[in-house]
């Protein structure tokens, strides 16, 4: 996903046209010139992040944890971040009066509490009202918790600014004890963004599977939404321009995009207007739940670390969304090398169709990673895969989706003293060296780190290092260190009446930084 960041750009531009001056470096040994400096890279100074509505189960406990890393040269003046309720929606909402209304009273600034408690505000009947602040943590390096049972706990929009803005990130836990869906629901909220794919979405009978669309903006966002199954685009005019209120969220049901179930599918949701947040609840009668996050953007390599060493199934589910088709060799990295696996050496897919394959308990009793490498024409894929854990009445399923690398740093919140685990695969010929680090509980403790060497063509797992004195939950922070490409994931197990509930997270890089280009002045044209 693609992080919103702020540019020196229009400054530079604006100073340039106020004085008259060409601010532009020119090329290095030229005469009367200041030899071009090297774009320098700064922590962002503001973040987003979009959490979907957790659950409509009345049995269904979430947990929302805040956290920022601490970042070196981050800004030391402003520092606030907040997440505040959205407005519901429903699917094809007009922007009506009351909806722009409901926006303007979410857009403004400061938090709406009650009284000298901070308890969040209601409407009156118990929900809570849009614009409501829900959590606002106060420092980087130490997490903030709130929580809630209700099953109308509301879409949350959330911004981070100053030294709580780069490397911010918002957990979102539930856990569902019984009925569809049940299991343990999470995600890690998401930045807004125009185009997000997900590949592993389902209309099949027995399977419910909603898209959480949210607008974080005071004016509408029209989106498009794009199913494809086994023999191309699903037409529907029902997906094609969704309207989203301004700071409001709507969920669609997929099954009402398609005429006929589709056991696989690959959902691509695009913004025509404006830009949102998208999930995926998926809830099956049989095999529990979980959200789907996004793929990582389309790249004609892609992998997928975190299958558990116990899954009892495993199905990969990839999308071609070029216009040419894509051949994939398939590799399993585990924790002493990548391997074949046996029926399942390559798999074609064409394009614009989605390809469905189940890879059975291709762990073998080890934690490890699918490795998707393409053979021949270098055609885009997105990919991700279910997993499923335990047998009979007792499964539980998550999602790995395709995770883009750590270039710098990622970060993921919600980690419990028992049940956190870390994978770590090197897909490449070179080892990767990392800095893992778990920071303070939410209620007490002191942060710790510890270095990591992934071998090339492995997969690592961990449990992270245990913050001394714990009480609470902790963030994990992986910094590359060195060494060769390196994708991480997080999973949390919870398990419950014997059913061995989980929940995957990607653990990307958290583009804490952007590049800001050093600006020179030539000025000798002057005196001339």
């Amino acid at each position: 996903m693609k992080r919103t960041t702020l540019s020196l750009f229009g400054a530079v531009a604006a100073l340039a046209a106020a004085t008259g001056l060409a601010v532009v470096a020119a090329p290095a040994g030229g005469e009367g010139t200041t030899p071009a400096k090297a774009a320098s890279r700064q922590p962002v100074q503001r973040s987003a992040a979009l959490c979907p509505a957790p659950t409509s189960s009345d049995v269904g406990e979430t947990v929302y944890t805040a956290f920022t890393p601490p970042t070196t040269g981050a800004s030391g003046g402003k520092a606030a971040a907040d997440l505040l309720a959205a407005a519901p929606g429903k699917k094809d909402d007009a922007v009506t009066e009351a909806a722009e209304e409901a926006g303007k009273d979410a857009g403004k600034a400061g938090a709406k509490k009650d009284g000298k408690d901070g308890k969040s505000k209601s409407d009156g009947k118990g929900a809570t009202a849009p614009g409501t602040s829900v959590l606002a943590p106060k420092e980087p390096g130490k997490p903030a918790t709130a929580g809630t049972g209700r099953s109308d706990a509301p879409a949350l929009i959330g911004a981070a600014e100053g030294a709580l803005a780069p490397g911010w990130t918002v957990q979102q836990s539930t856990v569902v004890s019984a009925g569809s869906g049940r299991g343990l629901h999470g995600l890690t909220c998401t930045a807004p963004d125009t185009s997000f794919w997900f590949p592993g979405v389902s209309t099949a009978k027995g399977r419910q599977d909603y898209v959480h669309l949210t607008n974080p903006d005071t004016t509408a966002a029209v989106v498009d939404l794009e199913l494809y199954g086994k023999d191309g685009r699903i037409r529907s005019a029902a997906g094609e321009g969704v309207t989203l209120p301004p700071r409001s969220t709507v969920p669609v049901l997929l099954s009402t995009l398609a005429d006929a179930p589709a056991e696989s599918a690959t959902l691509h949701v695009a913004a025509r207007s404006g830009r949102v947040g998208a999930a995926v609840q998926a809830s099956d009668e049989k095999l529990g739940g979980d959200w789907l996050p996004a793929s990582a953007e389309p790249a004609a390599d892609a992998v997928l670390p975190g299958i558990p060493a116990d899954a009892t199934s495993v199905r990969l589910i990839a999308f071609a969304p070029g216009t040419d088709d894509a051949d994939l060799r398939l590799r399993f990295a585990g924790p002493s090398g990548s391997i074949t696996p046996a029926g399942h050496e390559t798999l074609h897919v064409k394009s614009g169709m989605t390809e469905a394959v189940d890879l059975g308990d291709v762990a073998k009793g080890e934690t490890g990673s699918l490795l998707l490498t393409a053979e021949g024409a270098k055609s885009p894929v997105v990919a991700a895969l279910r997993v499923t854990r335990g047998k009979d009445d007792k499964q539980e399923t998550a999602f790995i989706p395709a995770t883009a690398p750590v270039e710098r740093r990622g970060t993921v919140a919600d980690n419990r003293a028992k049940g956190s685990a870390l994978t770590l695969v090197a897909p490449g010929k070179e080892a990767a060296e990392v800095k893992v680090t778990s920071s303070a509980g939410s209620e007490g403790g002191t942060a710790v780190s510890k270095t990591y060497t992934v071998k090339p063509g492995t997969t690592l797992a961990v449990e992270p290092p245990q913050p001394s004195g714990l009480k609470g939950t902790y963030a994990v922070t992986v910094e590359k260190v060195s060494g060769g490409p390196v994708h991480v994931s997080r999973t949390l197990s919870l398990p419950k009446d014997g059913v061995p509930m989980f929940t995957v997270q990607p653990v990307p890089d958290d583009r804490s930084t952007v590049a800001v280009p050093a600006v020179g002045q030539d000025l000798s044209m002057l005196n001339r």
